[in-house]
């Protein structure tokens, strides 16, 4: 008995052995990922170094850091940057979605050399201002006047004013997971994480950084992205207070997460009988339409906030909505004013940025975007893999590496709970080492100058970089099968 059951474990051993050999490949990990991005990019690594010594961090902009470090650029043409380490890369970041004629367009380029011999700032204002303001108003729905700042940061707070100058309340509502730029008053619950956000019926307001006083937070109200009774039930509850509730119709930096049309048909209802201003924040979504992203809806806001497509690549952010809230700005109940608000340069480049942007390219982009949703997510699915694109499906996705298969992202705390972050880093970094330039927290940003063949190429690279780590899956099931037997 004794020799059968040594001859049994022997044969077993060379079972498992022969399964684990036909199943298993070289798994993808993200310590792996990690080092063959500081080979490949080791010269932007030591100028982070050498920046640090006069810059914290070693640039100004540290949500660029990827991975270890950020990716030095020294110029940009197309759909294609080069960095300093001698590699050129598929930008799919494009300065988280500006630039979406992609890099050095003729018709920026030529605006911007036409304006600069005349002068490049003045206090007094010009004709270049109200053209692009006449632009956006014939485009946005919601947009009867527009006032322009340098960020849309800026233009965010400035619609809070608005709307507790016209309202008389005090508190903002806004969802867990929605950025509107850093400003104390709404750099609140972008980021929150299990240990601090309290529970979803009744999110708490969690500072995303140190130094925003504790009034900040009592003043906002924090709900939870397509709840639809409980959000209701929130805003109901509180309405007395609430000035406005300003949101993302797809979020970007808390995570991508497109609300629903019943959702957000609710909140445009229940705004509109309680006097709650509803602010659209539209800095990214601008780009999924003619009309913005609340054309495609079909709901219209009393504000909306805007900003990067509409400066084509130079600081511009803006605020618009019905005449009724912007004359506040006119009659002087409102006053916000700044040295650099409505800049030349930066409104010509918008103009000329925006009349690139035709109704033809935007079915280019949504194409483009459509089918890198559909085609990824059909061969994940058939594989069983758990990778999967989401959101709305228009120029800005995301993706990420679930922890298991037919998971789906509805609210930021979805991101808590379904997506495996190394796997998704894991991701980002193989993109980056293979020749292609997301934004490392699972987002890509397309551009009007991408081909179809970078398309295909990039559809297959992310295949492949999910087969290679999908392996690991398959050696622990080939391990799971082989002691099975």
């Amino acid at each position: 008995m004794r020799a059968n059951r040594g001859w049994n474990d022997k044969q077993a051993a060379l079972g498992l052995h022969s399964i684990e050999k036909r199943f298993t490949v070289a798994a993808l990990s993200l310590q792996q990922a990690q080092q063959t991005f500081i080979e490949r990019f080791s010269v932007s690594g030591r100028m982070t170094e050498e920046s640090r010594r006069s810059v914290p961090g070693g640039y100004s902009r540290n949500s660029f850091n990827f991975g270890p470090h950020a990716v030095f650029v020294t110029r940009g043409e197309g759909a294609y940057i080069e960095t300093v380490d001698g590699n050129r890369l598929l930008d799919l970041n494009n300065n988280y979605t500006v630039n979406v004629l992609g890099h050095h367009h003729p018709a920026l380029t030529s605006a911007l050399m036409d304006a600069i011999p005349n002068g490049i700032s003045f206090g007094n204002p010009g004709a270049q201002e109200g053209a692009l303001a006449r632009m956006l108003i014939e485009r946005i729905p919601s947009v009867e006047k527009v006032q322009f700042s340098c960020s849309a940061t800026e233009s965010c707070m400035t619609a809070i004013r608005l709307a507790r100058a016209t309202t008389g309340r005090t508190r903002i509502a806004k969802f867990e997971g929605g950025y509107h730029g850093f400003s104390d008053m709404l750099q609140i619950s972008a980021h929150p994480t299990p240990e601090n956000g309290g529970d979803a019926a009744a999110p708490v307001a969690v500072p995303d950084s140190g130094g925003i006083p504790s009034a900040n937070t009592d003043n906002v109200l924090v709900l939870t992205q397509n709840d639809l009774a409980g959000t209701e039930s929130l805003l109901r509850a509180h309405s007395q207070e609430l000035a406005c509730l300003i949101l993302e119709l797809q979020s970007g930096a808390g995570g991508m997460v497109a609300l629903d049309q019943e959702f957000v048909q609710m909140l445009r209802n229940v705004t509109r009988e309680l006097g709650i201003v509803l602010i659209f924040d539209e800095t990214i979504s601008l780009r999924a339409g003619y009309h913005g992203l609340q054309g495609r809806y079909g709901i219209t806001p009393d504000l909306t906030v805007m900003g990067k497509i509409i400066g084509g690549g130079l600081p511009l952010g803006a605020v618009g909505g019905s005449a009724e809230i912007m004359n506040a700005l006119e009659d002087g109940r409102v006053s916000i004013s700044g040295t650099h608000h409505g800049h030349k340069l930066s409104v010509v480049a918008g103009a000329a940025c925006l009349t690139e942007l035709t109704e033809e390219a935007f079915t280019t982009l949504n194409g483009h975007a459509q089918r890198i949703t559909t085609e990824l997510n059909a061969w994940s699915q058939e594989r069983n893999s758990p990778f999967r694109i989401h959101g709305w499906g228009f120029s800005h996705l995301g993706y990420a590496y679930m922890t298991s298969p037919g998971e789906v992202v509805r609210t930021h705390r979805d991101y808590w709970r379904h997506v495996d972050g190394d796997k998704t880093q894991t991701i980002s970094l193989e993109l980056a080492n293979r020749g292609y330039f997301p934004v490392h927290r699972g987002e890509m940003s397309l551009s009007l100058a991408m081909t179809d063949q970078d398309i295909s190429g990039l559809i297959e690279t992310l295949k492949s970089i999910v087969s290679d780590i999908d392996s690991e899956s398959v050696t622990k099931e080939a391990r799971s099968i082989a002691h099975a037997v």
